[in-house]
């Protein structure tokens, strides 16, 4: 273990090159018990400076970022690149001077008011699915660069993921939470990275969101099976690396239903805790 700054780690593009969609890594902030809110979600920032900063050197790699609908419904947030340094960064990389913006909404009620739509740096993509209404698609057409209806009821990732792939050319994708999000992610098998910050405040509440939350695993075989790649250490915050065992990763669970944003742990994510 490091005792001084973070060091990135090694950014795996050629799995990414091999993947037949985008190479994810999720990035979240907890506290020592395992929360990224309080249970009345009134406290939800509560990270370090340095883990802010770290938030945009993880999009500085990344071709697009994601997150719930909700967080932008109700926040104001750009899932910007963090300014000029971020942005010479991704220059340097051979990536676009921005990333691209994807929200998850099954049912179509993210508000097209949203401050996220103010800001016309880079497209938006909303994913959703055909329980939005038409007219409730209308209205995100005419704030979003593309809606894409994936599925009758639940998202089908695998299949959006190549789409993905295939017509933005998306091949890192940072998603930033919520709960929900994540945990429907993890129950896939499609999660390749998780950058998880681990600050010293214990929340406590039986209710608190947490990095994954939804429906649960019934079997200790079902888990998801991770393994420790880094730690450091930066100030009283720890920055671990966990990628999936090589077990998790031959093992893909069916996704029994995507976040639409609407519960309220959807609300509890990076972009909201960092107002970015």
């Amino acid at each position: 273990m490091k005792l001084a700054g973070i060091k990135q780690p090694k950014t795996p593009r050629k799995r990414a090159k091999q993947l037949p969609r985008p190479f994810i890594f999720v990035n979240m902030a907890m506290t020592a018990d395992g929360k990224i809110a309080t249970a009345n979600r009134a406290v939800s920032s509560f990270a370090s400076p340095r883990d802010h900063e770290h938030l945009y050197e993880l999009r500085a790699t990344a071709d697009a970022v994601m997150c719930g609908a909700r967080t932008a419904d109700l926040n104001k947030i750009s899932l910007g690149t963090g300014g000029t340094k971020f942005q010479q960064q991704r220059l340097r990389r051979g990536l676009a001077e921005h990333n691209l913006r994807i929200l998850v909404t099954g049912s179509g009620t993210l508000d097209p008011r949203a401050e996220i739509f103010r800001h016309h740096f880079s497209p938006i993509i909303i994913l959703t699915t055909a329980r939005a209404t038409q007219m409730k698609l209308a209205r995100l057409r005419a704030v979003a660069d593309e809606v894409k209806v994936c599925s009758q009821r639940e998202i089908n990732w695998p299949a959006t993921l190549r789409w993905l792939r295939e017509k933005w050319k998306i091949k890192r994708l940072l998603c930033e939470g919520g709960g929900e999000l994540n945990a429907a992610l993890f129950r896939g098998g499609l999660v390749d990275e998780l950058h998880l910050t681990l600050c010293p405040k214990v929340f406590g509440g039986r209710n608190a969101p947490t990095i994954s939350d939804g429906g649960s695993v019934t079997r200790l075989a079902d888990a998801a099976q991770l393994e420790l790649k880094s730690v450091e250490q930066a100030g009283e915050e720890l920055f671990l690396v966990f990628r999936p065992t090589t077990k998790s990763k031959l093992r893909r669970h069916s996704v029994p239903h995507a976040t639409d944003g609407s519960r309220p742990s959807g609300r509890s994510t990076r972009a909201r805790r960092q107002g970015g």
